[in-house]
């Protein structure tokens, strides 16, 4: 079958394949910014924190394979990707109404087990819908927009994470309550903000679905040059062919998500102890620095996006795998200065280069890899793939509380571990990244 090249998309064919990422980074990030402050203000010990974000990463390592081999096999009316995104969303929308009322769920399950029931939930449907939109985009997308395509997407997650992590301060200058009330545990501008999280991942994903027409399967197999009669293969299998890419990434991946795991759950710690000087989740004061973290999560966010923007020109000019190695080791020092910065505001400082860090995470490795996939099994490597992403989270979520410890309890120093990774992989990416 004589390949066919997939026609060029305009700009807003491509905003449209990733809108639907923009609401669902929103409630990611409401999840990053704010489960151990729901956790803890329901009974979580911070030593044990770690173990409770778990159920992130492990969902993430069962359901994202499958949903890949999934929506690989399977065409509806609606799509490939499109029902697993939609059915994603629909459950993330329902997880993200009910983790923040935790306590309010006693006669069922302890509050804090119940929240982190809801965690497992809610990020299991979080990967449901992540997945395919990553796949959405090498299906749709020609091989010369590739850095575009994975590029908008980056924006637009970061534009979502923005939005995430600012809405408790929004809505707490708005005159929402930002410390539980009489008898409560979670503060009413995190509730609001899950209950927003959740109606906007809903209604942008609903967007994508109406707006995007994925390609039907002899179109596909057309543009992609799949062979009508596919070779069986079985999990080894594709393992054993996976292209060397894919294992390459696999270490500056490890070192990356070993390193953002550490950030999210011990930032709010970290700031509430060496800024405010508290440890007390109830307290105004630990509250503050609960909006702050989502503030700075946001700035992070901000700098992502609009780095976002210069990436492709960027890796068009000195190669994807430089500009990865490059933001990589930025993000790495970013993360080491906040040790050294007692004033809440100086903090927008390394945010910069975390930022920088997050935008190339979120679009180089994709941008490298799927070039090298075959078409037929996107989804299914894009799943496997997701391993990288995974495994050093649930590494991360078994050694904190001993990492911890060891770094004397005092939470700050699990960021300057973060950094320390993060580094390590932007100095190691040169060397492991071959053919690129």
């Amino acid at each position: 079958m004589a390949r066919k090249e997939k026609p060029l998309l305009s700009f807003w064919q491509i905003w449209n394949l990733s809108f639907g990422f923009l609401g669902v980074q929103i409630g990611y990030s409401l999840q990053n910014a704010n489960t151990s402050r729901i956790l803890s203000a329901v009974g979580a010990d911070v030593h044990h924190l770690s173990l409770f974000w778990l159920a992130a990463p492990v969902a993430g390592l069962i359901v994202q394979p499958i949903v890949g081999l999934s929506s690989d096999k399977t065409w509806t009316r609606f799509g490939r990707r499109i029902p697993f995104i939609l059915g994603g969303a629909v459950v993330s929308t329902v997880a993200m109404f009910f983790m923040p009322n935790s306590e309010y769920y006693a006669h069922l399950m302890p509050p804090v087990l119940f929240g982190a029931f809801m965690l497992l939930l809610m990020d299991t449907s979080f990967n449901v819908t992540m997945q395919p939109f990553r796949a959405l985009v090498s299906d749709m997308v020609p091989d010369k927009q590739r850095n575009l395509g994975y590029s908008v997407q980056s924006f637009l997650i970061n534009l979502g994470a923005v939005v995430g992590s600012v809405l408790p301060a929004i809505l707490t200058y708005s005159g929402v309550s930002n410390v539980p009330g009489e008898g409560e545990k979670v503060a009413s501008t995190v509730i609001w903000s899950f209950y927003i999280g959740g109606a906007t991942l809903f209604i942008t994903v609903i967007w994508t679905a109406i707006n995007t027409r994925e390609y039907p399967p002899k179109e596909y197999a057309e543009y992609c040059d799949i062979p009508q009669v596919k070779p069986r293969r079985n999990f080894y299998k594709l393992l054993v062919d996976a292209p060397a890419v894919m294992y390459q990434l696999a270490v500056t991946q490890f070192l990356s998500w070993f390193s953002l795991f550490l950030m999210w759950v011990y930032t709010t710690q970290a700031l509430a102890e060496n800024i405010w000087n508290t440890s007390d989740p109830q307290s105004a004061a630990f509250n503050q620095a609960g909006n702050w973290t989502g503030i700075l999560f946001a700035a992070y966010s901000v700098f992502a996006a609009l780095y976002s923007l210069l990436m492709p020109r960027l890796a068009d000019k000195i190669g994807r795998k430089s500009i990865y190695a490059l933001s990589l080791m930025v993000g790495g020092l970013g993360l080491i200065s906040v040790l050294f910065i007692k004033n809440q505001y100086g903090l927008f400082i390394p945010m910069v280069g975390i930022g920088i860090a997050w935008a190339a995470i979120l679009a180089m490795p994709y941008a490298l890899l799927s070039s090298k996939l075959p078409a037929q099994d996107t989804g299914v490597y894009m799943g496997i793939f997701n391993a990288t992403i995974t495994i050093p989270q649930i590494v991360a979520g078994l050694a904190g509380g001993l990492l911890l410890s060891l770094a004397g309890g005092q939470a700050v120093y699990m960021l300057v571990i973060s950094g320390v990774s993060m580094l390590l992989a932007g100095i190691l990416t040169p060397y492991i990244i071959k053919d690129q």
